[in-house]
């Protein structure tokens, strides 16, 4: 998530412990770890095509992706742009560029290393600042600012999740990758602030931000270290968070009010780095938690039980690599019927699967679209 960290990260004999995010110094990182760490494909990984893949902009550093779908029967993909300070919107059936929205600054309205993007409700954007501590929200699909909050709290935010709260709004839970005076992880017992809650409603226009709580698991087992992917199961009481560590990468599973559960899964399947999340919900039980082992020459996706969490399958696209942000909908359109998987591709675009090829090479259920 930073080069220092990087740096320390190559000293120390472990190669990178995060190669994510794009930023200076990831060339360095990045062929040093070919040396010392080569990946090797699954031998049960499964081809997907990519639907497609937008153009290529190396100087962006893109992520995210969001799904947004207006009253106008417009499907979009917003993308955060890292290092240009923008929003990317594309057209989700072809993924054509349609338009930037802001630039640098730290006014309302402006971007300062924007990383997770999330549409809640019909018409909320919300944007993770990682560079202005803060969460910004846009109003769609206009992008009219709505206000920030967080700044008191968030010192280096990166990813969200929301869930509907019995108020009318959202529970928002936003992961935080502070660190040390010199920029390495934490101790165990200063890990207890790695994701900020807040309940968050939209009213006449207007973000209205309450903080809940700040946690973190302190112990070994339930330890977060390097933190950035969450994402909250709407029928469950879970959120999953992706330890990005690369010595032990894996995925934990906590409650909605913080509470570590104990339950650990994917390693071995997170070689690299566990990155973007996903849900696949077939109703309110079943389904498949889609995920992220990102890689510039090995990049898998891996699909586990929603409930058991036991690996079902594994997938790449022919094309795809270094995956950051994901998004999935299961809402038909164009040229996915039946949803879509959409995941950044190379720090530098967004690729498009659609969710009738992942089924098909990989046997999960294909028939859950609407859920």
């Amino acid at each position: 998530m930073n080069s220092v960290l990087r740096r320390i990260a190559m000293v120390g004999g472990v190669t990178g412990l995060v190669a994510c995010m794009g930023d200076t110094g990831k060339t360095a990182v990045d062929s040093t770890k070919a040396l010392t760490h080569a990946p090797t494909a699954r031998t049960d990984t499964a081809r997907v095509v990519e639907t497609w893949i937008s153009a290529l902009d190396t100087a962006a550093n893109v992520d995210g992706p969001a799904v947004y779908f207006g009253a106008d029967s417009a499907s979009w993909i917003i993308a955060s742009a890292k290092t240009a300070n923008v929003l990317i919107v594309l057209d989700a059936n072809t993924g054509k560029e349609l338009r930037r929205v802001s630039g640098p600054g730290s006014g309302e309205g402006q971007l300062a290393r924007p990383n997770g993007v999330l549409v809640v409700g019909d018409s909320l954007l919300l944007v993770v600042e990682r560079d202005n501590h803060r969460v910004q929200g846009f109003v769609l699909p206009s992008f009219t600012p709505a206000g920030v909050f967080g700044v008191d709290r968030l010192r280096k935010p990166y990813g969200l999740t929301a869930l509907p709260d019995t108020a009318g709004g959202w529970m928002v839970y936003v992961t935080d990758n502070y660190e040390t005076a010199d920029e390495q992880v934490p101790a165990l017992h200063d890990l207890g602030a790695r994701v900020k809650q807040y309940r968050v409603a939209l009213r006449n226009g207007r973000l209205v931000a309450t903080h809940v709580r700040d946690f973190g698991d302190t112990t070994s087992a339930g330890a977060i270290r390097v933190t950035e992917s969450i994402l909250a199961d709407p029928d469950h009481d879970r959120l999953l968070l992706a330890e990005e560590l690369e010595t032990d990468s894996h995925i934990k599973v906590y409650s909605r009010d913080g509470r570590f559960t104990g339950t650990v899964f994917g390693r071995g399947y997170f070689p690299q780095q566990a990155e973007g999340i996903a849900l696949y919900r077939c109703g309110a039980d079943a389904g498949y938690w889609v995920t992220t082992d990102q890689g510039a020459t090995v990049n898998t996706f891996h699909l586990f039980d929603r409930n058991t969490f036991a690996h079902v399958a594994s997938f790449a696209g022919p094309v795809t690599n270094t995956t950051d942000g994901v998004a999935l909908t299961q809402r038909g359109f164009g040229k996915f019927p039946r949803g879509a998987f959409f995941t950044a591709h190379a720090d530098a675009a967004i690729a498009a699967f659609s969710w009738d090829r992942i089924a098909q090479a990989t046997g999960a259920q294909g028939d859950c679209s609407g859920n």
